[in-house]
């Protein structure tokens, strides 16, 4: 898959991959049909349904309570503050779809960037992972210029899994994260 970004004068980066294109910041952006918006605490209602949802959560380590996802979100906030980016509110057609960003994660006590993308049921089995995981890629190595992201997924997440093989991440290796059995992907910019 080709891809380009190139910053305007107005600081928005428009992405090209394949033949489509997508305006970004590091704030907003959007896909072919998704919007993002850098998380914030009034988010945390879409938060804590995605996160009570047992068939959402079976592979993001379990439901969450309202109060474990509250520290989430502040621990995310946190994140974006200390560098810059992170994770992003996805809307479709204005409807709260999902979540997803670019963050710091401790691997086997290396600190990785991975993208990360989880999505309401409803909006399973459409391609909008695989659309936002092309877009998050292209931000955090052309926009941020990071060496590389992994994509850190539970062994048994074949979905997932062929989201990241669809965009052009390497399977790196196997290990254990919290407990549970994962694979490790990679691209390098």
């Amino acid at each position: 898959m080709t891809r380009r970004a190139e910053q305007g004068h107005d600081g928005i980066i428009k992405i090209a991959t394949s033949s489509k294109a997508t305006n970004c910041s590091i704030d907003h952006f959007s896909t072919d049909r998704l919007t993002a918006e850098k998380l914030h605490d009034g988010h945390l209602a879409d938060l804590v349904a995605l996160h009570l949802d047992a068939e959402v959560s079976r592979y993001l380590g379990g439901v969450r309570t309202p109060e474990v996802t509250k520290t989430y979100l502040a621990v995310n906030i946190a994140h974006w503050t200390r560098h810059g980016f992170g994770l992003w509110v996805l809307r479709k057609d204005g409807s709260f779809a999902g979540r997803a960003g670019i963050r710091h994660i401790l691997v086997d006590g290396v600190d990785e960037v991975e993208i990360a993308y989880t999505f309401k049921r409803e909006f399973w089995g459409q391609g909008l992972a695989s659309e936002i995981a092309t877009a998050l890629t292209e931000i955090g190595l052309s926009q941020l210029e990071l060496p590389s992201l992994i994509g850190l997924v539970f062994v048994g997440h074949g979905a997932s899994r062929r989201v990241l093989e669809k965009s052009n991440y390497i399977l790196e290796k196997d290990t254990t994260h919290h407990g549970e059995a994962v694979v490790i992907y990679r691209i390098r910019r």
